[in-house]
């Protein structure tokens, strides 16, 4: 199902979880709840109202600042909900809407949380890369034996038991191999959310994922020292790479690996 309805309606899903997901990127690094208390301003520590918690809309009615107090808020806020449910949308234009979708909706999310997270505070937190291989390595599981063939829509297929254990296995090996060879170079919580890729997606998924992120993250990274807006020992996050790796390799990943096994054919 990829209708218009659809979709609008998986956009407008996916900016309230982006609503929670601001809440994750600012509570997960200092150890607080989530959940308790409810959302409030950083600055005057004065509880939001639900007319004021509006994803994206209150941001714009407010012109960007807090009620109570006119604090700025952060655009970080407005951009995390559009760019989840931007993810909602194009995976429900991508592979229809079916059993698979939550799954995929919980993935795309975490990456989004991830992203915003090690930005900041240079961490990729263990409360959201654990229980996602877990969940990856049970959905391959599941897929394969309880409802095998079933409705799984031809776009996409989770990967089985051995492909999404091998997943694990690859995604975190070779970081974890690149973390040894480098003495501490690569952060352990890369070494998790390559994992966690590849329980939910398979081998081939992460290692395209590695390769993306670690092609993208060079140019990046050598635009920023040739234009002197980082040093060489100024630390750069991996992980927001990473994710957008994961997520090219999720929407296109079969389509990037043809396209690179014919064009090696044809330079041979």
């Amino acid at each position: 199902m990829n209708n218009p309805l659809g979709v609008a309606v998986s956009f407008v899903l996916g900016l309230i979880v982006g609503s929670f997901g601001n809440v994750c990127i600012h509570r997960l690094p200092q150890g607080e709840s989530v959940v308790i208390p409810g959302s409030r301003c950083p600055n005057c520590r004065t509880a939001i109202k639900a007319y004021d918690n509006i994803p994206v809309l209150s941001f714009l009615l407010l012109k960007g600042q807090c009620r109570s107090c006119g604090h700025r808020i952060s655009w970080q806020y407005p951009v995390v909900e559009l760019l989840t449910g931007s993810l909602f949308a194009v995976t429900v234009l991508r592979f229809g809407l079916t059993w698979h979708t939550g799954i995929l909706w919980a993935f795309v999310a975490a990456l989004v949380i991830v992203t915003f997270i090690d930005l900041e505070h240079q961490i990729v937190p263990d409360v959201i890369t654990l229980p996602g291989i877990a969940i990856g390595l049970t959905w391959s599981v599941l897929a394969w034996f309880l409802i095998r063939g079933d409705g799984i829509p031809a776009a996409f297929s989770p990967p089985t038991p051995l492909e999404a254990l091998a997943g694990t296995l690859v995604g975190g090996g070779i970081l974890y191999l690149v973390a040894v060879l480098s003495r501490g170079g690569m952060g352990g919580g890369d070494i998790k959310l390559t994992a966690m890729v590849g329980a939910l997606l398979g081998w081939r998924a992460a290692l395209l994922t590695i390769f993306l992120g670690t092609l993208t993250g060079s140019v990046i990274a050598l635009f920023l020292l040739a234009s002197g807006r980082k040093g060489r020992k100024d630390p750069m996050p991996f992980g927001p790479f990473l994710a957008l790796g994961a997520i090219l390799a999720l929407y296109w990943g079969d389509d990037l690996i043809a396209g690179y096994v014919r064009l090696v054919r044809w330079r041979l």
